[in-house]
């Protein structure tokens, strides 16, 4: 850590230069002020001085470092700590100032605090990234101040470094955690009812108060006297994909994400869950020319794979060709599986240029096309209208908002699932819908 620092005059100095000026005007009416003026001013030329000898009578009075993740998490607060100690033998008053990368267009990251002698502090804030890629945190600016407050030593800490800027790790753990707990309905997660045994046998068990009697194995039971019943797990080794659209209907943005990058971190949530469910996971990206491919499969590190690949995907304006996602799958999936597709359509022209493709990945797959909901829309058909402009804009809102519904309609009279959402419950919504197909046995 190279350590910087320069010499401030504070504005209690300059109150008691204007105080003092308007002594020595007074001083001019009245002569006897001249010399107890000269000697608040020889005064206050020593106390600037010893000031100044207590700020600097330490080479690094002042050590601070940054304390955060090696990646932050895009969309989600994360924390990042500044360590600061003192070495002084007196208590100090800290002025700290962090720079942010350019990113965040955040230039008030500002704090007070105040270090007893050799005593040390942890300032705390949280960051919110809205975009993938590479943040570069600047130094750390310290102005320190002594009791006498007539000047501050500014202590430049270079602890710089370049983050780089993830998928939504967070999100993905917490989802993970509420998807195999009892929290799931408090975030519109939902226990699905499990319709007949579309399960693989595990093992035969003794019988226990609230096992369905159903699954009673007589021959076992016969042969030990006591009531034995099979076991069923949840069918493994089914693949689920997710595949994502990264042409110019992904990005536009919602509550400071784009589309894209809300899909991102809906695919990893899903995927962890999917894994979490042994399941297999795989990904496929395409826009104007086909993009990644991770093939399915049930390692961990394939998450690592697929967040890696997903951290540098970009939308480039143009309009994507569903081809590209069909020859993609057509070579690289090699069972019936679960589609997840994320795109957005906003028009039923729109779908009905897109629906021979669909209908093709459908034939063979179990397809489900994400459609977003927006959700400025829903707040203009919720709002009370006050004028005729009002009611005109409210009409046309309902007319789009409604045309979303026909788009899903459309699809699931194709036989494809079609999932309208707003983009925040995205990552809730695409879960529920894995879970419900794998209880319902659809995969």
């Amino acid at each position: 850590m190279s350590l910087l620092s320069s010499w401030f005059l504070q504005r209690r100095f300059f109150i008691v230069i204007l105080a003092m000026a308007v002594g020595f005007v007074a001083a001019a009416l009245v002569p006897a002020l001249l010399q107890p003026m000269a000697l608040l001013c020889t005064a206050l030329g020593m106390a600037v001085v010893a000031d100044t000898l207590l700020l600097y009578g330490r080479r690094q009075g002042i050590e601070a470092t940054r304390d955060m993740a090696a990646r932050l998490s895009n969309g989600d607060n994360n924390t990042v700590s500044i360590l600061i100690r003192s070495t002084y033998r007196m208590r100090v008053r800290l002025d700290v100032i962090d720079e942010l990368p350019f990113q965040f267009q955040v230039r008030n990251m500002f704090a007070r605090i105040t270090i007893d002698a050799g005593g040390a502090a942890t300032y705390t804030y949280t960051v919110r990234p809205t975009e993938r890629g590479v943040y570069d945190f600047g130094a750390v600016n310290i102005y320190v101040s002594s009791v006498l407050g007539l000047v501050q030593r500014r202590i430049r800490c270079e602890v710089g470094r370049s983050v780089p800027v993830y998928p939504s790790y967070l999100q993905m753990r917490a989802l993970e955690l509420m998807a195999f707990s009892h929290r799931l309905q408090r975030q519109g997660m939902k226990r699905i009812r499990r319709i007949g045994h579309t399960m693989e046998f595990e093992k035969i068990n003794h019988y226990a108060s609230g096992d369905d009697i159903r699954t009673i194995n007589w021959k076992a039971t016969a042969r030990t006297s006591d009531l034995m019943v099979n076991l069923y797990q949840d069918e493994r080794a089914q693949d689920v994909y997710s595949i994502i659209d990264c042409g110019r209907v992904m990005k536009m943005p919602f509550e400071g994400l784009t589309l894209l990058d809300h899909s991102i971190n809906a695919a990893l949530a899903l995927s962890n869950v999917a894994m979490q469910k042994h399941d297999r996971i795989g990904l496929i990206t395409y826009g104007r020319v086909p993009g990644a491919v991770v093939r399915a499969d049930g390692h961990r590190r394939t998450l690592g794979t697929m967040m890696e690949s997903l951290y540098a995907i970009t939308t480039d304006f143009h309009e994507s060709n569903d081809e590209h996602a069909f020859t993609m799958v057509r070579h690289s999936v090699r069972q019936r599986s679960l589609l997840m597709l994320y795109t957005n359509v906003e028009s039923m022209v729109a779908l009905r240029r897109r629906l021979p493709i669909l209908r093709a990945l459908a034939r063979t797959h179990v397809l489900v096309v994400v459609v977003f909901e927006n959700t400025e829309l829903r707040d203009l058909v919720d709002a009370t209208p006050e004028s005729i402009e009002d009611i005109y804009t409210q009409t046309i809102a309902r007319t789009m908002s409604l045309q979303k519904r026909e788009i899903v309609a459309e699809l699931r009279r194709h036989g494809i699932h079609g999932l309208l959402t707003a983009p925040q419950d995205l990552s809730v919504r695409t879960i529920n819908t894995y879970l419900d197909f794998k209880a319902r046995g659809l995969i």
